[in-house]
Order: structure tokens, then sequence, then C-alpha cells
């Protein structure tokens, strides 16, 4: 049974490979067009934006707030051998895999949560801000700490980090329940067992009770947040700056507002782009965040027609295809 998941972890990460067409929303030259403003008109993006603030304020940096100094640097949770782009089953391994598959009828839908919401996409979310001593930022994480001016402490990047697991949890709900929520349980699972692991190996936490308490506090936060974000998600862009505000700037009174401004465009274009996608390239790890020096173009009512057909041609030849494996079937829509 555990070379179940591997197998599809394997097929999953081919897949990938595989030009997406449905991507065709994430390019450096598009702009996501606001209703009350004219197609000519070139919006920037939240990176271009938030360098645009005059306030003259260094980057935030609270010693107390557990920072950010461990004492070796530790590879993701998510970095399995099993789920690496480069690993490869051994046929025999994999053709029992597919033998269990098919003899059980397992749903696959329901096995790729692991490997896709667990692994896959929390690997998304932690790599967004990602920090270590004395290493150099990711452009993403340069956005954050240094455009946004947001401290580099363990908290922060935690805010970071559930802030892009909302993102994901907003799709997820509008997949059929059964599937959606088990991605949901996936990835809050595979994020507090990692955060564990940091607590322990690079934030020299030494005792478990600590960590425990650290735990439920993140927790709570995490609750509260998707909260937050659900109310301004649900109401208009003042509710959501709100809400990132309190959790993302921790409801600092010095807060400029270009930067809140550049984070609600961020958030609103993520959301653009996955309300876009069909189920089934959602749920087979078709995503991926548009980084902040990007925008995202709103697509026309053709253009959208023929992204949906290419996407339905894609998963028609899949499904119709006489030899396709019992890992690669799937009942998610790609219709939708």
């Amino acid at each position: 049974m555990i070379r179940i998941a591997s197998v599809c972890n394997s097929l999953l990460n081919q897949a990938k490979l595989v030009p997406l067409e449905n991507r065709a929303l994430l390019h450096k030259s598009s702009r996501l067009l606001d209703e009350n403003k004219s197609k000519s008109e070139e919006l920037k993006s939240p990176e271009d934006l938030a360098k645009q603030s005059h306030l003259n304020s260094k980057p935030i940096d609270f010693t107390n707030y557990a920072p950010v100094k461990p004492s070796k640097k530790k590879t993701l949770l998510s970095d399995s051998k099993y789920e690496s782009n480069d690993y490869r089953l051994p046929k025999w391994k994999e053709a029992f895999g597919e033998l269990v598959i098919r003899t059980l009828k397992l749903d696959m839908d329901k096995v790729r949560a692991g490997p896709v919401a667990g692994s896959y996409y929390y690997a998304l979310c932690k790599n967004i801000a990602l920090q270590y001593e004395g290493e150099e930022l990711s452009n993403t994480a340069k956005f954050f700490y240094q455009d946004l001016k947001l401290p580099r402490t363990f908290s922060q990047w935690f805010q970071i980090t559930i802030l892009h697991e909302w993102l994901l949890f907003v799709r997820m709900r509008a997949m059929p329940f059964k599937y959606g929520r088990n991605y949901q349980q996936k990835l809050v699972d595979r994020t507090f067992a990692d955060i564990e692991v940091r607590l322990f190996d690079e934030m020299n936490v030494t005792t478990g009770r600590i960590v425990d308490q650290y735990l439920k506090d993140f927790n709570t936060q995490l609750r509260g947040a998707v909260f937050a974000y659900d109310e301004g998600f649900y109401t208009d862009d003042a509710t959501l700056a709100a809400a990132l505000w309190r959790n993302l700037f921790g409801g600092r009174k010095n807060i400029d507002m270009v930067h809140l401004e550049a984070m609600v465009r961020y958030v609103r274009s993520q959301l653009y782009v996955l309300s876009r996608m069909s189920d089934r390239d959602f749920a087979v790890g078709s995503f991926k965040f548009v980084p902040p020096d990007e925008t995202v173009e709103r697509l026309s009512t053709k253009q959208e027609a023929q992204l949906k057909q290419k996407t339905i041609e894609k998963y028609e030849a899949i499904d119709n295809d006489p030899n396709i494996l019992p890992s690669d079937k799937s009942q998610l829509s790609y219709k939708n």
C-alpha cells in the first residue's frame, strides 16, 4: 500500500512536465484589467506598485519574535525522493502499484491529495518566503521582506505561508466536497508536521511542551486568518485590505497604504488565475503562484472559450486512451 502513493507521485510528476496551455494567464507582458479602466491603461505588478512607496522606514526586526537563525539548513519536508521530478520507480514496483489500484478500485482523486496538496502545494506555499541566515533571499522573499518591509521572523514566514494556503483553500472548497476537504486536510497536516520539525531542528526549541504551545498558537493564527480573508474575499477590497493589515502586517500603525494596495492586487490576481482552472487541472498540481513582479491578464470571453476547449481536448484524449493507467484515471471535471 505504501507503494501506491509512490506510483501516483511518479506519474503526477511526469504530468507536470507537459506544457500547460491553461497557464496562458501567466505572462509578464500581460495585465489585470480593472472594469473601470480602459484596456489601453497598463497596470503595474504588485512589486512595481510596492516600490512606489515613499514611506521612509526600514524592515522591522522583532528579535524576540523567533527570528530565523537556524543552526543548519534543513531540506524541505516535502523533498521526499519519492516525490522528486527526477525519481522513477523500478518497473516492477510501478506495475505492482497499478495492479493494487486496479484490484482494490482505489479512488485516485483521494489518493492524489497526499502528494499534490500535502507535498507539491505545501512546498509552493513554504518556498514563497523561505529564508536562511546568511543566504540570499529568493525574488518572492525579497518582495515580502524588502519591498513590503516585513520582519524576517519565523512568525512572519508563517503568516506569509498561511496567506498562500488560504488562496489554495478557496479553490479547494470549489471542488466536490469529499475531495476538496481531503486536499485541505492534507495541506494543513503537512504544514504542522513541517513546523514541528523546524521548531526542533532550526529554531532550537528543546522541549515538547514549548513546541506544543507554539503549534496551538499557530493553529489559532491559521483559523483567524482564514476567517478574516474569507470575509474580505466575499465582501470588498477594503475588508480584504483590513484582513491583510491585521494578519500579514501585524496591525502596525505605520503601515504604508501603497503596500496594502499591492497586496490586495497580488491576492486578487492569484484568485483570478485559480478561478479559471478546472477541478482536474488543479487537482493534479497544474497551478503555480503568479510571481509578484508579474501581472495577470483578464481573459476575454473568446479566450476563455478557447482555453476551456483546449483543456477538454487534452483530458478527453487522456481518458479515451485504451492504455490509460489506473493511476491516471480521475472523476473530477475538466469542463468547469
